[in-house]
């Protein structure tokens, strides 16, 4: 098992990853095993970056190059990697349904042809939010994996437990972070101002971390598992490590 950061959060404290080494070199000093995406605006600068992460001995799990999927996943297949992200045109929640799954479909086979899962990360604001959602893609779309954001599922009330159950064996990462309501009487179309995320163990929604790390180890899951915070309210390697002590509690 691989432990990373999903680097989103990290982006927004410092207003973008503007230091490849130098967050290659912090996050390693916590103890962390490489980043989720390895960003790249063409396949030299692609090179270039993950001579970088060799270097540190750090590790990516996929490439995004862009708005360029295909692109992403040649580059993704051609580094050796074993998934990339579903993003199958506009994600927005008035998309409907079946012509989101129609086109999930054809990404999917796109992918599969170079040896890729696509996986499709639940978000909160997006096409697929909540679990029943999140069952009815996967039955419609049954090529595709997950990119399982337990945060995510349990800001919209989902079981986590319940969707790994169903779901173990098409799982190609997991995000971790907790959940803290700001204010209940928004919905989830105001999911922004509802919660925000933070680090493992700061949250106020009763998430149980252990449990939905253990209902992992029961499948023997043993792939990356990424903490991404989306706000920091103080330096992002304290709550970083905060989360991966949790973690490395509960999967060593």
């Amino acid at each position: 098992m691989k432990f990373g950061v999903a680097d989103y959060g990290m982006n927004v404290w410092y207003g973008g990853n503007w230091d490849l080494k130098g967050r290659l070199e912090d996050l390693k000093s916590i103890g962390m095993d490489g980043i989720e995406r390895l960003n790249c605006v063409d396949a030299a600068d692609a090179v270039y970056r993950a001579a970088e992460f060799r270097r540190m001995g750090m590790d990516f799990a996929t490439v995004e190059c862009g708005q360029n999927r295909g692109f992403g996943m040649e580059l993704t297949a051609a580094f050796g990697k074993e998934y990339v992200w579903l993003v199958p045109g506009d994600l927005n929640r008035n998309t409907p349904f079946d012509v989101f799954c129609r086109k999930a479909n054809v990404f999917v086979e796109a992918a599969a042809k170079l040896g890729l899962k696509a996986a499709l990360h639940n978000h909160l604001g997006t096409r697929i939010q909540d679990q029943n959602e999140i069952f009815d893609f996967m039955n419609a779309v049954p090529g595709a994996y997950l990119l399982l954001d337990v945060g995510h599922v349990h800001g919209a009330e989902g079981d986590n437990l319940e969707i790994i159950d169903a779901f173990h064996d098409r799982i190609a990462s997991v995000h971790f972070k907790d959940v803290f309501i700001k204010d209940e009487s928004k919905g989830l179309d105001d999911w922004g101002h509802r919660l925000r995320f933070c680090e493992l163990g700061a949250g106020n929604s009763n998430f149980n971390t252990e449990e939905v790390g253990e209902a992992l180890k029961k499948y023997n899951y043993d792939k990356w598992v990424f903490i991404e915070h989306d706000t920091h309210l103080r330096d992002p390697l304290i709550d970083l490590k905060t989360s991966l002590d949790v973690l490395k509690g509960i999967f060593r």
